[in-house]
């Protein structure tokens, strides 16, 4: 046991992607070689609080958290112990329950892949897996984002981005602003949430205004974004500093759009690895996604999405999303499979990849004047 690597997985989280990270969870459970890692389940309920103990992932698939005991780790360096607290006779008792050597976050959404986790291993000084804060927030949030990709000159569909507050003073000028940007359809939503959900396909002013006021229900702040009549085209990058892209490969969505149901619930959607693309083109999706990865500082992971404009060829990057699903369908361990990473091979490399950022992030110094 001394020498096996210390792995806590973090899974469920506060978001509305709560379920999609229990299913990722469980298939990269399934692989971890247990002769190389010793494993702690982590596991984060609906309302925020941090669960440990045997069977975690079956009890948050059942929306349960008997027989498990409550969990934390300190935000300070140095103590990379998770700790449990239990009640014995009325009082709280606090032991230590295993030290962490690194963490995989397979967390979805909002307090996960946001920046905010990130945040507190940073302040705990602990390794883990994906993109830092920085890359993390900019990853989440779809306007600013857009924003790193006009400055740096990679192609982005055009946008509008409004508040919750905005939609409550009256939402006459957001309609007018969104219609602005030219015909329906747009797509409408929650500038910080993935998995498509809250996402709607807009093709009238009375589907905006629904569409608006279904997306400012998981965020305060909205884009309404024009519609691209475009095939989908994806990519996964792994790596730190010296990245490597996939072969792309293509989604044909079993609804009007990739949405949370075509995602996970109808299984009807197509998947095509390699993606039926020139070479030429092949070449501008990996350059791309790079410049998209390096542009907003990303690490570890990331998925790039592209729309391919069907009437232009013209290629726009969607999003990125730096921590990707790890379910069954899943298209970022489908792509490297592809490309000659098998999925066991691909979450040791993850680990590893945590492993090596932390080791560079600890060459910084820390005072002044020494």
């Amino acid at each position: 046991m001394a020498d096996k690597i210390k792995l806590g997985i973090i899974l469920g989280g506060r978001s509305g992607e709560h379920e999609v990270s229990l299913m990722s969870s469980r298939s990269v459970l399934s692989v971890l070689d247990r002769e190389k890692y010793e494993i702690t389940e982590i596991g984060i309920d609906h309302q925020g609080i941090w669960w440990s103990g045997e069977h975690v992932l079956e009890s948050l698939e059942k929306n349960s958290t008997a027989g498990l005991y409550r969990v934390f780790l300190l935000p300070e360096p140095g103590d990379s112990t998770l700790y449990k607290r239990v009640l014995e006779a009325g009082r709280e008792v606090i032991s230590p329950v295993t030290r962490l050597d690194v963490v995989f976050p397979v967390l979805h959404g909002t307090f996960g892949e946001d920046g905010t986790l990130q945040g507190f291993f940073e302040m705990a000084d602990i390794a883990y897996v994906g993109a830092g804060v920085l890359g993390s927030s900019l990853g989440m949030d779809k306007s600013v984002f857009k924003d790193v990709m006009r400055a740096n000159n990679i192609p982005v569909a055009d946008w509008i981005v409004c508040t919750r507050r905005d939609v409550e003073r009256g939402i006459d000028d957001i309609i007018q602003r969104a219609e602005a940007l030219g015909p329906y359809p747009f797509f409408v939503k929650p500038a910080n949430l993935g998995s498509s959900v809250g996402i709607t396909k807009v093709k009238n002013r009375s589907d905006l205004y629904e569409g608006v006021m279904e997306a400012a229900r998981y965020d305060r702040r909205i884009l309404v974004e024009r519609g691209i009549n475009a095939r989908e085209i994806e990519v996964s990058v792994l790596g730190n500093e010296d990245a490597q892209v996939s072969t792309p490969g293509e989604i044909v969505p079993s609804d009007e759009f990739y949405s949370y149901n075509a995602k996970y619930i109808d299984g009807k959607s197509g998947l095509f690895i390699p993606a039926p693309i020139s070479e030429e083109l092949t070449a501008k999706v990996k350059d791309l996604a790079l410049r998209t990865y390096k542009a907003i500082d990303c690490a570890g992971m990331a998925r790039v999405d592209f729309l391919l404009d069907r009437d232009t060829n013209e290629l726009y990057i969607n999003e990125v999303n730096t921590i990707p699903g790890f379910t069954s369908i899943s298209m970022y361990p489908k792509l490297w499979d592809a490309s000659g990473l098998p999925y066991p091979a691909l979450i040791e490399r993850l680990v590893d990849l945590a492993l090596d950022r932390k080791r560079e992030r600890n060459k910084s110094k820390r005072t002044f004047g020494d």
